[in-house]
């Protein structure tokens, strides 16, 4: 096959025959334990033994090896060709140009591998070409030819190949950077191994482990070759990387199996993961609810997101959550709504009880990341405030909700404390100690500094006074400008007896 411009004639059959390649398959992270070296048992038997070759010996020297991440075996091999021609982006960069959704949890396949090294200024020409099962050599040898005339001008090229000879073996890519012609060895640099640089291989045994055998009369033979056209370096990304993500849900997805939580399904709504017990259409659904207090949260108070992603689990209901809770934390939950866990890296919500709980416990991620030495007060005030919650005007406001009730009635009994103490409380006191009024009691301040128009005000002019600060009362005094609290308390606990709920 000529390697040259194809005919206008030819052209859309062309095309046609390469897409269904690329679609054929593609290439995953190899075993764990090490590969058989040589042909076994069941390998092709036009590649147990092969004639002389014609080919001479050319090896690309000073080819830069990495180790690929998990399942990044594609990608590790773009990187390495890149490096050799100058570039800096790694294989995280290649991901990114992939168009793969994260949530999937894996590395490029052939057609997605593709894409990104076009992207990046490769021309890897004809990707696929067929070869008959019944007599495969003649194929296979004039496919190497192609390779070895690629290395001649300098140009590696990307293999995905079956990783050995066992059956069921992964496919995975490897880059060949040279032919030894004495030894009839294809010279490779392996990514899934941290000493992989210049490995070797008979030619035989990459003739057995080449084919992918998708059809039973014609064979599939996958080869990139990383000719350079107009290279590019990839965009920078913002927060997490794509790469990032996929890494992440690889990470999350074996959790999930070790604990035998199975039929799981995965969205990425960034900054968190979220996974749920649902069917892909509900949990699309639900994650709307983290992508809009998301949204609205950065809008108005966080400057900065959690600083590693976290997982959203959204157990579709009781019986779930009690289930999955206890497997993944090693505890049965102390709550029936929902929780956040820095520790576990992860919020854990029965979203069968409604979404407001969810809402709450994203505030504390942020929080923590935002402002990492904020009082319990600020922190579940505006984790309470937003758990019932709308959009006006834009912005994300808290509205009065079941906390009310049980706040009139402290104030009927006169048990609450001023807010001088209220902001000094220490955690311990603060969750221990009448831990219902104190939520209700921070929630309907900072709910009345958000109808006075100042809570944004306040919390940022807190953060930034912290320091000096640490519990708020003074930031909180200047304000509301008021110069008597006592009086000022006496006021709100007369207005929130005036508030309504539902």
């Amino acid at each position: 096959m000529s390697r040259g411009m194809p005919t206008l004639r030819l052209l859309v059959p062309s095309l046609l025959a390469s897409a269904l390649l690329l679609g054929s398959g593609g290439c995953r992270e190899p075993r764990s334990d090490p590969p058989i070296d040589g042909p076994v048992a069941g390998a092709a038997s036009s590649a147990a033994s092969l004639p002389p070759s014609a080919l001479t010996t050319v090896v690309l020297e000073g080819v830069p090896f990495v180790e690929q991440r998990p399942d990044f075996c594609g990608e590790a091999c773009v990187e390495m060709a890149a490096r050799r021609l100058g570039q800096t982006y790694d294989q995280d960069a290649v991901f990114g140009l992939t168009g793969l959704d994260p949530a999937l949890g894996r590395g490029a396949y052939t057609r997605e591998l593709t894409e990104a090294v076009r992207k990046l200024g490769f021309d890897p020409g004809e990707v696929g070409s067929k070869v008959s099962a019944s007599d495969p050599l003649p194929g296979l040898e004039r496919a190497f030819a192609r390779v070895h005339a690629d290395l001649a001008r300098g140009v590696p090229s990307i293999l995905c190949m079956h990783y050995d000879e066992r059956e069921g073996t992964t496919e995975h890519f490897r880059l060949i950077v040279g032919y030894d012609a004495e030894t009839d060895e294809v010279v490779y640099h392996e990514p899934a191994e941290a000493d992989g640089a210049y490995r070797r291989m008979k030619r035989a045994r990459l003739f057995s482990l080449w084919p992918l055998k998708y059809d039973a009369a014609e064979w599939t033979l996958i080869t990139l070759p990383l000719a350079p056209a107009k290279l590019v370096s990839p965009p920078p990304e913002g927060g997490f990387s794509k790469a990032s993500y996929a890494q992440h849900v690889m990470a999350l997805k074996e959790k999930l199996g070790k604990h035998g939580l199975k039929g799981y399904n995965i969205r990425i709504e960034e900054p968190f993961v979220v996974v749920g017990d649902d069917d892909p259409t509900t949990l699309a659904r639900r994650a709307e609810t983290v992508k809009w207090a998301v949204e609205h949260l950065e809008k108005d108070f966080f400057d900065k997101r959690p600083k590693r992603i976290l997982d959203v689990y959204l157990f579709k209901n009781e019986a779930s959550y009690d289930s999955g809770v206890l497997k993944l934390a090693a505890d049965p939950p102390s709550t029936p709504y929902g929780f956040y866990s820095s520790r576990l890296g992860g919020l854990f919500m029965n979203i069968s009880t409604g979404g407001g709980t969810l809402v709450h416990e994203i505030v504390h991620p942020y929080v923590e990341a935002d402002f990492a030495d904020a009082p319990a007060w600020l922190n579940e005030g505006l984790g309470s405030l937003f758990e019932q919650s709308a959009e006006r005007g834009g912005h994300i406001v808290g509205l009065t909700n079941w906390r009310l009730a049980g706040l009139k009635k402290a104030i009927h009994k006169d048990r609450l404390p001023t807010f001088k103490e209220l902001t000094a409380m220490s955690d311990h006191t603060f969750y221990d100690e009448d831990r219902g009024d104190n939520y209700a009691q921070s929630r309907y301040l900072l709910y009345y500094l958000q109808e006075q128009g100042l809570l944004v005000q306040f919390y940022e002019a807190f953060r930034a006074a912290a320091a000096k600060d640490p519990t708020g009362y003074a930031t909180l005094v200047a304000t509301l400008g008021e110069s008597d609290m006592a009086a000022f308390q006496e006021r709100w606990e007369k207005w929130v007896l005036t508030l309504q709920y539902p």
